[in-house]
């Protein structure tokens, strides 16, 4: 552990300094870029240095995030250091907006995910919940399994993926004791867990950080998808992607038992009015979420009504507040500052206007995208590798929308940006091949049951497949509606 954190410390962290002091100081002419400014230099120089600290983990994920909005408020805001912020540098941000990224409404709809399922948690509906469902499939081990890759996606699509692994972890564990030990199916049984997680993750807004950071995007780039129009396209996939892993886990570690059984405590809860109150709030919540358009109550908006209604009866207390994933809300944030700098600074308009996107072939460029994210998250966070690629793609999308582009028709015909930012976001999710991709794989590999190769053989296939199915649903089959 020490070595790792040398490597970091003594070699990766320096090398990163020297290339961002480096594009920090380089003359303007050595870009090759014309009318670019100081402000958006330094914004260039930011980028990579988040791109590189969010691919090395040289300090946790979300310090990293921090670092870049503060570094934005310093060099390149109205309100940062005199003596660098000045008009002759070029566009300032105004530091309000760079601030905002830590309550951008996706973060607030994020933030109300993890307040329901730290209530679920608290009062035992997460426990009570699964116990009704995966008794709807018997005890034949092939329906067991496949009970678990429908709970675990169900649940993931409305919790944290970590929280719901660890969780369908402890209800799994017994069973695994009991099993025989030559039992192959104990494999697939455990391999069901993350591969569940992260595919159901997909299926809603609030399952998985992609998600927001992807609605994030598009919404500040002036494009909107409400919670139930994301689930009519994603929730599909989803469900044909359970069907598959659960087929290929039978196929890889078949059961010689006969019979699973398993047993859920559910713990006892003392039934008074907060109880009611914390499950009625619960599904009345998710109710408005896929109700949205008929509503027109605002996904965003609906998230605050949980937390509001919790605090007020006491159901969410002070206590529980330090239950809430701050880590991934800050790095979530750190994306959206990214973001909110290409554009305000004009660096996003340069881009545009110096490299020929409106003339790339528009397949070519969403392939390569989705290839790349899917590579860079097998190794590093999911949602350090969305916030990385988003903001960039979306200012590659900004330049095909653009009815005078080359490829405009071409890129509307696919989709355009309503195909474009969720696949990306989908490619970050069902990246799995190794216990180090994703926490439900290290959670997996916690048991001792499951070896690195029959994680990456499961994880190529769903990848592979999850790929092409992905691409041609939100591009060709079922793309989302350009509203």
């Amino acid at each position: 552990m020490s070595g790792k954190l040398n490597l970091k410390y003594a070699v990766l962290l320096p090398l990163v300094l020297i290339v961002t002091i480096v594009l920090w100081a380089l003359p303007l002419s050595a870009y090759g870029i014309g009318d670019l400014t100081l402000v958006q230099q330094r914004m260039i120089a930011i980028f990579v240095f988040a791109a590189l600290m969010w691919m090395f983990e040289i300090i946790p994920n979300w310090t990293t995030s921090l670092v870049v909005i503060v570094v934005m408020l310093l060099t390149v805001s109205n309100k940062g250091l005199g003596f660098l912020c000045t008009p002759e540098a070029g566009t300032l941000v105004d530091y309000k907006s760079i601030m905002a990224s830590f309550a951008d409404p996706v973060v607030m709809l994020f933030m109300g995910g993890f307040v329901l399922a730290i209530i679920a948690s608290k009062y035992g509906m997460d426990a009570a919940i699964a116990k009704v469902l995966l008794g709807l499939f018997g005890k034949k081990p092939k329906m067991v399994l496949l009970g678990f890759l429908v709970v675990i996606a169900v649940f993931s699509m409305f919790m944290s993926n970590t929280a719901t692994a660890a969780m369908m972890l402890a209800f799994l564990a017994p069973v695994l004791k009991a099993l025989p030990e030559d039992e192959t199916g104990k494999v697939g049984l455990a391999l069901s867990i993350p591969v569940a997680a992260n595919l159901g993750g997909i299926g809603t807004p609030i399952g998985t950080p992609p998600n927001a950071i992807a609605l994030g995007a598009l919404e500040n780039a002036g494009y909107q998808i409400s919670f139930v129009t994301w689930m009519s396209r994603m929730v599909p996939y989803v469900i044909v992607m359970i069907l598959l892993a659960w087929v290929l886990l039978q196929l890889f570690f078949p059961f010689k038992s006969e019979k699973i059984e398993l047993k859920i405590e559910v713990k006892e809860q003392k039934k008074d009015w907060r109880t009611y109150v914390a499950w009625i709030t619960f599904f009345l919540t998710i109710l408005l979420w896929v109700t949205e358009t008929w509503t027109k109550i605002n996904s965003n908006v609906v998230a605050l009504i949980p937390l509001a209604v919790y605090t007020a009866t006491g159901v969410f207390t002070k206590e529980d507040i330090k239950e809430i994933n701050w880590s991934v809300l800050w790095l979530v944030a750190g994306g959206f500052a990214l973001g909110t700098g290409l554009n305000k600074t004009g660096l996003a308009a340069t881009l545009i206007n110096a490299i020929p996107f409106s003339a790339m072939n528009v397949v070519l460029v969403i392939l390569i995208a989705g290839v790349i994210c899917y590579f860079l998250s097998n190794f590093i966070s999911n949602s350090a590798t969305a916030a990385l690629l988003v903001p960039i793609l979306v200012v590659v999308g900004t330049a095909m929308a653009d009815p005078a582009a080359a490829n405009h028709a071409q890129f509307t015909a696919l989709g355009g940006m309503f195909s474009m930012i969720p696949f990306i976001a989908m490619c970050a999710s069902i990246a799995m091949l190794l216990p180090i991709s994703t926490p439900p794989n290290a959670i997996a590999a916690s048991t001792g049951l499951v070896k690195t190769s029959d994680m990456s053989k499961v994880g190529i296939i769903v990848g592979v497949v999850g790929f092409v199915l992905g691409y041609f649903l939100l591009t060709s089959v079922w793309p989302f509606p350009q509203v």
